[in-house]
């Protein structure tokens, strides 16, 4: 499928004290900003995983939000009095919920029945992926992916993420992020690089790396500890 887009975001300063002083300190112009964000290229049919990566302020959420505007996940918030099992979507059996949380790295029984608002950043994440994947919507878009959790945590979640995926038929999920180094742990069938507004489609899978063990053990002869 074909995609163009070509986005101009306008921003206009407030007239205050502030602004006004930043714009004299610094130069500025005081009428208004403008940004630009365009570019054209084809998914692949068959994909499972896509990822929008860049710097902060590359467009990589105007762009995400345009392309796949039904798609898009808002930040998820949970009642602080039910636990984060109770708050997956209804209508879900328990079997699946507990299949699911397994399939995102979130493994915890006890941490299961704790509400959202106790869990660590990284096991927020996985709750957050586990609700999206549970929800009804045939591709999902994640903002803001593994980026308030540490490298290692970001690393592990990413490849359960895709193994998720994977294994639902009917789950497209698309990866926005500013960290690129979920790139060989995601797997994505295709990148888009906001920073240089580049398309990748990645034909060739990477079926050498289908086990964890796989990835630990190409990043450690990379980095030469084998």
């Amino acid at each position: 499928m074909n995609y163009a887009f070509d986005i101009t975001v306008k921003t206009t300063p407030s007239k205050s004290f502030r602004n006004a002083a930043i714009i004299g300190k610094f130069d500025l112009s005081d009428d208004s900003f403008i940004e630009n964000f365009k570019s054209e290229f084809t998914l692949p049919d068959d994909w499972k995983i896509g990822l929008i990566v860049g710097n902060s302020g590359t467009g990589k959420t105007t762009i995400a939000k345009d392309i796949f505007k039904d798609y898009y996940v808002e930040k998820l918030s949970f009642a602080n009095d039910i636990s984060v099992a109770d708050a997956m979507p209804d209508k879900i059996s328990i079997d699946d919920i507990i299949k699911t949380f397994n399939a995102v790295g979130f493994s915890s029984p006890p941490s299961w029945l704790k509400p959202y608002g106790v869990l660590s950043n990284g096991q927020k994440m996985r709750v957050d992926l586990a609700y999206s994947l549970l929800n009804s919507s045939e591709i999902i878009v994640f903002d803001e992916f593994t980026s308030v959790v540490d490298r290692t945590v970001a690393q592990v979640g990413s490849y359960a993420v895709q193994k998720a995926v994977r294994k639902h038929s009917n789950k497209k999920f698309v990866a926005v992020s500013c960290h690129a180094d979920v790139l060989e742990w995601l797997l994505p069938d295709w990148v888009l690089n906001t920073n240089e507004m580049r398309f990748t489609s990645i034909k060739e899978k990477k079926t050498a790396w289908t086990t964890y063990r796989d990835i630990q053990n190409k990043r450690s002869q990379r980095m030469g500890f084998v």
